[in-house]
């Protein structure tokens, strides 16, 4: 029986951890910018967001989408992680529509605007080689606009916002 737990939980850190990729991609690519980056960098943006969701560690997913002259922040797409797996037959899915619908609200970005992964996880959380501590950009002056719950897999989910000048 524990095996089928923990096949099922490592099914659920899989589907969240893809689908929060997906979404974040997805984010880049319609509000302007190019995703050839962040995709490139997949497999580590994905060791540590299974990693930490495995261990129970990733607090919140960051997209922090920035001027690079000013380095100040336009707009920062926030997923943070609820972990209520429940095991057992759960449903899963992606809310995509609720997705793409804020993204429009939110418009588009200059072209020349630049973007980075955040994963903000808790203290003692197991080191993964290719991430370091970092700190984010000053959110001073934004306000949040929350979508609620977009990926869910048997209790594990995300929960998306974005930060905007207000």
């Amino acid at each position: 029986m524990t095996s089928v737990a923990v096949n099922t939980y490592t099914h659920s850190v899989t589907y969240v951890a893809d689908n929060i990729l997906k979404s974040l991609k997805d984010i880049i690519r319609l509000v302007g910018l190019d995703p050839t980056e962040f995709v490139g960098d997949w497999e580590l943006h994905m060791r540590g967001v299974q990693t930490w969701l495995n261990t129970g560690d990733l607090e919140t997913v960051k997209l922090e989408i920035y001027n690079p002259r000013t380095d100040a922040l336009i707009v920062r797409w926030d997923i943070d992680i609820a972990y209520g797996w429940s095991g057992g037959d759960g449903g899963f899915w992606t809310d995509t529509e609720q997705l793409k619908y804020a993204i429009r609200k939110a418009g588009l970005v200059p072209s020349e605007a630049r973007y980075r992964l955040l994963l903000q996880s808790k203290p003692g959380r197991p080191d993964v080689a290719g991430w370091s501590k970092a700190s984010g950009r000053s959110t001073e002056g934004m306000v949040r606009q929350s979508l609620g719950t977009t990926v869910e897999h048997s209790g594990l989910g995300a929960s998306t916002s974005y930060l905007r000048r207000a």
